[in-house]
């Protein structure tokens, strides 16, 4: 007999292939580990060629993995037109991430979620986090990436983020010794972070920068003009943690979560792709 691909295993090699991980390809199918680990030994079998390498801290497509991919991905988009038939009107996936918590996850989260979400269109809003939870509990927005309140309770952790104090290198302080801050305006909430911690230090500052948008706060910073209090896990190339030389208050962590409230199961399922696609992101920048 002729050997069949199964398109639920060809689809889970696929998630594993582009997350990088066992475990974030299981998160995106809302199953276990074990079974996509049965699934790829099934599918390399069925195969007679070995599509993965894995280690305790990384998961690597072979060659002949790469060589399958491009043939699976066919075979999935043919799979999908054949059983969708006629195009059919997509439903909205309405999303919101914090302005400081988008960092170099944004893209590869969004490309693994276009990917995996063929019958829906994507609206994503970026701000800050207090605005995008009162257009979710408005109801205007399906979903948000945001930082977690004090007040607010449920949702799914995502990550946890450290604080620096970045600066350009060249940067040094003013003579009056009052620190220059490049930050986002109220009610940012990683603003507020700061000047608590600079307050309860003592320490004189100075808002000398307020920018619109997390990219104009980095340029400020990467200009001279000032210190920018950042993730660590956003904070881009160019910029240095300045805090420990410059003796200032360490601005501790924040858990980033995704709280959804969704009914539809093709959005469900496209929360889910997103979630795993956004940890394995993280987790790739952090070994990198």
């Amino acid at each position: 007999m002729t050997a069949t691909l199964d398109i639920a295993t060809v689809r889970a090699f696929l998630l594993v292939s582009e997350l990088k991980s066992f475990t974030r390809a299981a998160e995106a199918l809302g199953t276990t580990q074990a079974a996509v680990s049965l699934k790829l030994q099934r599918l390399e079998a069925l195969l007679g060629k070995r599509l993965v390498e894995r280690s305790p801290r990384a998961v690597r497509i072979t060659a002949d993995g790469a060589a399958f991919a491009e043939h699976a991905v066919a075979l999935i988009a043919a799979h999908d037109l054949a059983l969708r038939g006629k195009p059919v009107e997509r439903a909205l996936l309405s999303l919101g991430i914090s302005d400081h918590v988008a960092g170099p996850e944004l893209v590869p989260m969004l490309e693994q979620l276009h990917r995996a979400t063929t019958d829906l269109a994507l609206s994503v809003s970026i701000a800050f986090s207090r605005d995008l939870l009162d257009r979710y509990d408005a109801g205007q927005l399906d979903a948000v990436i945001v930082r977690r309140e004090a007040s607010r309770r449920g949702g799914e952790t995502l990550i946890t983020d450290e604080f620096g104090w970045f600066a350009a290198p060249r940067f040094r302080l003013p003579p009056d010794g009052a620190l220059p801050l490049a930050t986002l305006a109220p009610p940012c909430g990683v603003r507020s972070i700061a000047v608590r911690a600079l307050d309860r230090a003592k320490l004189a500052f100075r808002e000398t920068f307020v920018g619109g948008g997390v990219t104009a706060v980095t340029a400020a910073a990467r200009a001279g003009l000032a210190i920018a209090p950042l993730a660590r896990r956003i904070a881009p190339s160019g910029l240095i943690e300045v805090g420990p030389d410059l003796g200032l208050p360490q601005l501790g962590r924040s858990k980033v979560v995704l709280h959804a409230k969704v009914g539809d199961a093709a959005k469900r399922a496209a929360l889910r792709t997103l979630a795993a696609a956004f940890r394995s992101a993280a987790m790739s920048n952090e070994l990198t």
